[in-house]
């Protein structure tokens, strides 16, 4: 970054109930930004105390999302990287956890000999250092978007306001902007939408000492002139400034509707920005794709956490992707692997069209997923299966096809007489949960002549892995010499990463997560020739 080149900063709060969108907000925002020429990067700050989400159950938290250099991050980064088309790194996402352990690490160190440490302002510089710090990440970066997780009020977020109200009092006018997402509900029994929630959650903000420049109301249809007029009076801000964030019916229309309302006009102007006009029309022709598709499929994710779809999050986000290069709606079915034990696999799998088995942990519902993949070797269903799919296939090929009938995974059953999967020997010396996975962007080679080749057209590919268990290479062998592929190998720790099945036209298996990597305007290869394999089984069938 050059010497004379100042970043602008961007804060993004929320307030009355969570979950009102703001990860959306944020990337729609670098996404018109970006559309005027401009180069942005997110920040997404996590109130809680865990280092990071690594240890979370999804039910608690939805998908860990990885980065190439191996974070486990908030799922509001998979959405910056989908939306912005650009991966982000550790530095893109902090926690409560992450700010206290540095500080006190530096208290152990000496750091602050002869100091009492206090939150203010040994915590909120640190959380103000990690702001700049993302701004110095990469050369010639414009603008640095700041998440802030949670609502207004919460106990958890009070330092990480209070540092926001430093760095904008600090920074000047020009250099920094603050918007405010809030909720207008709509009260059936009065027929009223109502702004009092979003009158007090501003009057909170202002109390901290942050005063919004921008407030995005949420709501489930647009605000009248009157009711913009009335929130732009009691909250300071000029009317224009009060801006829809209504319901759509796909968060990728989310930019085209902020567009509309002008939020990336206002950002520039308020901020002095020197940039071109939007050009948006890539974006608009793929919301035109999959807002009206020429076919559609169905295609079931077969896994223990369907009960909150969020801990799938890029997976059907990649699923959009593909079925928009296929001029195709992706129709998802949601099996829970448990119901398969209990029920058999034909009463739930015997309409679909592809059957994906995704990652995840422990030995609840596995028997499910491994009698559906049998299900769909068998009847030449197309398959994919990522991370724990990929074990689940070889498990099930090692039992009903190599003859190994206690083939498992030694996270499943330390007794088995044929552990097809194994920890990875750095594994077994790990004691801690956090942090010490195979994580983050690996190389993968892939083997000429394989369906997996000619999918990627390239030898040699980086994918980001989240994994303790392999496959054994004691049973490669056996295993070739019945007919799976192993397509894809790291070669430095001779490590299987993707499989295959000779007679069936799309089985695949990989141990890595390929759904991370997916963009809108750049889909994943595997996911589009998935989703293609299973519009021609729907043609055969």
């Amino acid at each position: 970054m050059s010497s004379d080149r100042v970043v602008k900063y961007i804060f993004v709060t929320g307030g009355v109930v969570s979950s009102l969108g703001k990860g959306i907000a944020s990337a729609s925002l670098g996404v018109l930004l970006q559309s005027r020429g401009l180069n942005v990067t997110i920040l997404k700050c996590d109130p809680y105390l865990n280092v990071d989400p690594g240890t979370l159950s999804p039910f608690q938290h939805g998908e860990v999302y990885v980065t190439d250099d191996g974070a486990e991050t908030d799922l509001d980064l998979g959405h910056y990287e989908r939306f912005l088309n650009k991966s982000m790194s550790k530095k893109n996402n902090t926690t409560t956890g992450q700010i206290y352990y540095e500080v006190i690490s530096r208290e152990r160190r000496g750091d602050y000999l002869g100091k009492t440490v206090q939150v203010i302002p040994h915590i909120t510089d640190e959380i103000r250092r990690r702001i700049t710090d993302v701004a110095k990440s990469e050369p010639d970066l414009d603008v640095v978007i700041t998440e802030l997780g949670g609502t207004v009020g919460d106990i958890e977020g009070a330092a990480f306001l209070e540092a926001i109200r430093q760095f904008t009092l600090n920074a000047g006018d020009r250099n920094v902007l603050n918007i405010h997402l809030t909720l207008v509900p709509y009260i059936k029994a009065a027929g009223e939408m109502k702004t009092k929630p979003t009158q007090h959650s501003v009057m909170k903000l202002r109390e901290i000492g942050i005063q919004p420049d921008i407030i995005l109301c949420r709501t489930e249809t647009a605000l009248s002139d009157d009711l913009k007029a009335k929130i732009a009076l009691f909250c300071s801000v000029p009317t224009r400034a009060v801006i829809d964030a209504r319901d759509l019916p796909s968060i990728y229309e989310v930019p085209l509707g902020l567009h509309e309302g002008k939020l990336d006009d206002i950002v520039i102007e308020k901020l002095d920005l020197k940039c071109g006009a939007p050009n948006l029309k890539q974006w608009s022709k793929f919301v035109e794709k999959i807002n009206n598709p020429s076919h559609h499929v169905k295609i079931a994710i077969c896994g223990k956490y369907v009960d909150l779809h969020d801990s799938y999050k890029s997976i059907i986000e990649s699923f959009v992707h593909a079925g928009g290069a296929n001029d195709a709606h992706v129709d998802l079915k949601w099996i829970d692997s448990e119901k398969l034990e209990k029920d058999g696999v034909e009463k739930y799998l015997d309409d679909i069209c592809g059957l994906l088995i995704p990652g995840g942990f422990g030995d609840r519902g596995i028997e499910g997923k491994i009698k559906a993949v049998r299900y769909a070797r068998e009847k030449k269903i197309p398959f994919f299966g990522i991370c724990l799919g990929l074990q689940c296939a070889v498990i099930e090929f090692a039992r009903n096809i190599c003859g190994l009938q206690d083939a498992n995974s030694m996270e499943f059953n330390e007794e088995t007489e044929f552990p097809v999967i194994d920890l990875m020997e750095e594994q077994k010396r790990v004691k801690y949960m956090g942090g010490t996975m195979r994580l983050g962007a690996i190389t993968c080679h892939l083997k000429k002549g394989t369906k997996s080749h000619a999918i990627y057209d390239s030898e040699t590919i980086q994918e980001r892995h989240r994994h303790r268990y392999e496959v054994n290479n004691k049973y490669i062998p056996d295993l070739e010499r019945n007919g799976m592929i192993m397509s894809g190998k790291n070669t430095e720790l001779d490590l299987v990463e993707m499989i295959e099945i000779k007679d069936h036209p799309w089985f695949i298996g990989c141990q890595f997560h390929p759904e991370l990597k997916s963009r809108v305007l750049s889909v994943h290869p595997l996911f589009a020739d998935f989703v293609s394999a299973a519009l021609k089984y729907k043609k055969r069938v």
